[in-house]
């Protein structure tokens, strides 16, 4: 019987989690010599390679002296913790990654909170120690009161610290005392994560995640909580709300390396994937046969967050996606509900359109990304947050909002976020920077991003994370200029943007086909106008040869999707195919929109 560890990675978003993954995975000779693996070997979708983010946890395994060691890296983003919260109960230990400069960060305690409330042993890794202002000390002495705020035991407080830099490939008990290669971590994991508990019974696993192949379909993902599962063997699925589903099981894989491999049983412990179990949901147990017993169900956080998705309308629909139809957009939503457990699909009166609901901007907007990837057409409307009624009072989202920024340009981000209905609670300097702790209402933080990165020149650093829900804070006001919106539908011409440079700010360049309600820049005013950059110039020969002038045109401003679900009011639509992003009014003549003004003015 071999000896196995369970450990899941955890850390704030680009604290090194992957990285350091990278480094286990050479280190304990997984690839051949001579192989060429690249960098940031699990970020293996397109999308997390260029954000430089981990957006669905990944299993892999090691060997290390003897025990099999099953490493779990997951995201740090607070936005993917219906990830994170599932992924943890697979674990026995936890490495905490922290940045040697940058400390504990909110993301950091909103992971670590459900990994001490779950037993879960720590290992403190204090990373990037070669960072010039790094203060390792500190860092640990801030983890420590970080784990006694959040109730941490006796033994869970008595936890090891290794220092290192994941990037040069070196850990340590003394960051003074830079060594060759990183086993002094492995070897900490060794001593003080426990092995998994051998439970002797009747068969218990439950699935915490999914994979999927394209030749067997879904794959259950999971740990075996007790007995031995084999192939072949008759069990019973118990879902969610206890009803129970007879099924077979026909392939068992467990994780080696980076890949699976074929198993005839696993043990209890163990952390395997089982093919042929149909109709499965996350958090189910597979039971034995005669006598199935349920394992606790997982409980997500709710989604704070709604988006209204729907078909594509624009006049230029159809000319760039495959998938356009309101059946596509349908079935490619709930496939996403399978598997995504903190995303919520609800219908609505119109046949076309779905209200998506999500943790936050960045979990809706890496959704949309993926779609428009996969050659989808679609439009969703502005985000909007959930209101609940609590005791007869109408409450709100609020999240922590922790900004770290220079000194000099504190103030403008202080004045931009109490503006929003934002509390000031600390601030202390933090190095070079100061270092700002605000309460604010999830409204808030929608379309903030930008204007405190404009007004700090690019040097905030944000993170927030969810608090709680609490009384309505009142209105909050938005985007404070208006949108300049195409009059006619045609290609616009550099001569028709020069003449209009005066009224405001493009987000489209010459020689682009646009259309009637297009947004195409951001006005000086804050009412919208309309304009016509359709219009080329009048070709007489009755001008003098002298009298022109050259063109001079300011670079468009173009938005990321992110950035565009920030921007856009309720009046508007972002209109997304695989190879535009648009602005638009959901009432695309003008006429329509003085009708339906009041519609939106009530909101």
């Amino acid at each position: 019987m071999q000896k196995i560890r369970n450990i899941a990675i955890i850390a704030h978003v680009d604290h090194g989690k992957t990285t350091l993954v990278d480094k286990i995975l050479h280190s304990c000779a997984i690839f051949r010599e001579g192989q060429d693996t690249g960098e940031l070997i699990l970020d293996n979708n397109d999308l997390e390679r260029e954000r430089g983010i981990t957006i669905v946890s990944k299993n892999v395994s090691v060997m290390y002296k003897g025990v099999k060691i099953n490493i779990i890296d997951t995201p740090g983003h607070a936005d993917f913790g219906g990830e994170v919260e599932r992924v943890l109960k697979m674990a026995d230990g936890v490495l905490l990654l922290c940045d040697a400069f940058e400390g504990a960060m909110p993301q950091t305690r909103f992971v670590t909170q459900k990994a001490l409330a779950l037993g879960l042993k720590p290992i403190v890794v204090v990373n990037k120690v070669d960072k010039e202002n790094c203060r390792p000390e500190e860092v640990y002495e801030q983890i420590f009161e970080l784990f006694f705020n959040l109730e941490a035991t006796e033994d869970q407080l008595d936890f090891p610290v290794i220092y290192g830099s994941s990037k040069q490939g070196w850990m340590s008990t003394d960051y003074k005392k830079p060594t060759e290669d990183i086993f002094p971590l492995m070897d900490a994991i060794l001593e003080n994560i426990p092995p998994a508990p051998i439970n002797e019974g009747t068969l218990q696993m439950q699935i915490t995640s999914l994979d999927y192949s394209s030749f067997v379909g879904r794959i259950a993902v999971g740990r075996v909580a007790r007995g031995v599962i084999k192939e072949n063997m008759p069990v019973s699925l118990v879902k969610r709300d206890g009803t129970i589903q007879k099924s077979r099981i026909k392939e068992l894989y467990t994780f080696e390396g980076l890949g699976k491999v074929r198993a005839t049983q696993v043990d209890a412990g163990d952390i395997c994937a089982v093919v042929g179990i149909e109709g499965f949901d996350i958090g189910d147990t597979i039971a034995d046969f005669e006598k199935p017993e349920q394992l606790a169900v997982i409980k997500i956080d709710e989604p704070t967050m709604n988006m209204l998705f729907t078909i594509n309308t624009s006049p230029f629909f159809g000319k760039e996606g495959k998938f356009v139809t309101s059946r596509h957009l349908r079935d490619r939503l709930y496939k996403e509900m399978e598997k995504n457990l903190a995303l919520k699909v609800v219908e609505t009166e119109s046949p076309d359109s779905y209200l998506v609901y999500g943790r936050g901007i960045l979990h809706l907007s890496v959704l949309i990304e993926t779609m428009r990837r996969e050659g989808y057409e679609l439009q969703v409307g502005q985000p909007q947050v959930i209101v609940k009624e609590i005791d007869g009072v109408k409450c709100e989202p609020v999240e922590t909002l922790i900004v770290d920024v220079p000194g000099e340009v504190a103030g403008k981000v202080i004045e931009l976020v109490t503006q929003r209905k934002g509390d000031l609670l600390i601030m202390e300097p933090k190095g070079d920077l100061q270092h700002l702790e605000f309460d604010i209402p999830a409204r808030g933080i929608i379309g903030l991003r930008n204007n405190v990165l404009t007004a700090t020149g690019g040097e905030a650093i944000m993170a927030h994370r969810f608090k709680a829900y609490e009384p309505w804070k009142g209105t909050i006001p938005g985007r404070l200029n208006g949108v300049l919106v195409s009059m006619d539908t045609g290609k616009t011409t550099a001569f028709a943007i020069d003449k209009l440079q005066d009224r405001g700010r493009f987000h489209i360049d010459p020689g682009v086909d646009v259309y009637e309600g297009q947004v195409l820049g951001e006005h000086i005013r804050d009412n919208d106008l309309v304009i016509n950059l359709t219009k080329g110039k009048q070709l007489t020969n009755m001008r003098a040869s002298g009298s022109d002038t050259n063109v001079r045109i300011a670079p468009a401003i173009k938005f990321s999707l992110e950035e565009s679900m920030e921007y856009i009011q309720a009046d508007e639509y972002i209109e997304v195919t695989p190879q535009s992003i648009r602005l638009r009014k959901i009432f695309l003549n003008e006429n329509e929109r003085r009708i339906n003004a009041k519609k939106f003015t009530n909101q």
